[in-house]
């Protein structure tokens, strides 16, 4: 699987994104074209997992709220900064969960769940996506956003690692047992 170039950066995106850390470190008005840059990333990561869209607004505020006022704390380990605002995203929505504001919801597109099954069985019909739709509701949160990670979103495995304060290796690894899972279930019904 190739990875996506909207979330994959070149060397020279890495440096250029480097030094606009540096100078938010530096100057609060530095942080603009990060938050330029992946307001609309970090909006749709939260909303895709939320059912309502005010709330997605306001926990995205938090996320680049935090963003800003720590990044100070930020270190870079070659991947994108978004990796780091994701890990932000995360802990927010997670936060939001467990203050009951917010329902936890999947967002998958049918295209997505087509290449999902498409080597699983010859046949996509609307009954296989619905069984792939209540194996996906079977998984938990943390194999859901593997899931959404990797193959909805194509990132590495090294951003998924980042992303889920994991290693690489155990992203890959993480990610064949929960393919893994699914097909078992998958072939169960």
């Amino acid at each position: 699987m190739s990875v996506n170039p909207i979330y994959h950066h070149t060397e020279d995106k890495l440096r250029q994104e480097l030094k606009w850390v540096q100078y938010a470190k530096e100057d609060p008005k530095g942080f603009e074209p990060l938050y330029n840059k992946y307001y609309e990333q970090i909006f749709r990561y939260v909303y895709q997992r939320m059912d309502d869209k005010e709330l997605a607004f306001d926990v995205t505020s938090q996320v680049f709220l935090k963003a800003l006022n720590n990044i100070h704390k930020y270190e870079f380990r070659g991947v994108p900064f978004a990796s780091w605002l994701y890990r932000i995203a995360k802990s927010e929505l997670y936060q939001s969960f467990r203050d009951k504001k917010a329902r936890r919801t999947v967002n998958v597109e049918s295209m997505h769940l087509f290449e999902m099954i498409e080597d699983w069985e010859e046949d996509s019909s609307d009954e296989n996506r619905q069984i792939l739709l209540g194996v996906i509701s079977q998984l938990d949160e943390d194999e859901i956003q593997l899931l959404e990670l990797r193959f909805f979103e194509k990132r590495s495995f090294r951003e998924v690692g980042e992303i889920l304060d994991i290693t690489e290796n155990n992203a890959k690894v993480k990610s064949h047992r929960v393919v893994k899972k699914m097909r078992k279930l998958f072939e169960k019904k």
